[in-house]
């Protein structure tokens, strides 16, 4: 395997990577990112673990509008999604800033995750995961059985 260091354009960040090779690491990543405008969201659906509670709770995030997880205040910047034709991805580009009452507000991640590679560049948080489970458009919604908002099991 193989360490690579990648960089955006403005050199802000950067991001240390184990893989077989960057044919592969293209072949998964890439197609998310190169798709047109009509796949663009205004939506990305996220889920979210409390290691404390063990609950799991799935929300949308409105591109633009922060929207609380616990102590996490997630914005996602952009959401980009394959279209049907090629193979699944979803992809958000997410900031997250933690805001404890007793220490000051820190921001955790910034960056892109991946739905179907979310170990590529996870939040690293004590208490929270966060993750991309897909991109969608204002009408489209997650089932209501799948939405757990509350974190409580469904009858």
């Amino acid at each position: 395997m193989t360490v690579e260091t990648l960089t955006c354009e403005d050199g802000a960040n950067a991001l240390s990577v184990k893989r077989p090779g960057r044919a592969l690491f293209a072949l998964l990543l890439l197609p998310a990112l190169a798709v047109g405008p009509a796949a663009a969201a205004e939506v990305a659906v996220l889920q979210g673990l409390d290691k404390i509670t063990a609950r799991v709770s799935t929300f949308d995030a409105p591109l633009d509008e922060a929207v609380d997880f616990g102590s996490l205040k997630i914005t996602a910047r952009a959401c980009q999604k394959t279209p049907p034709e090629a193979p699944p991805e979803s992809a958000a580009f997410l900031e997250v800033v933690d805001e404890r009452p007793d220490a000051e507000a820190e921001t955790v991640f910034s960056g892109w995750m991946f739905a179907s590679s979310p170990a590529v560049s996870a939040l690293e948080h004590p208490v929270y995961d966060v993750w991309v489970l897909d991109c969608a458009t204002a009408a489209e919604e997650a089932p209501e059985a799948e939405k757990q908002e509350d974190g409580s099991a469904a009858d």
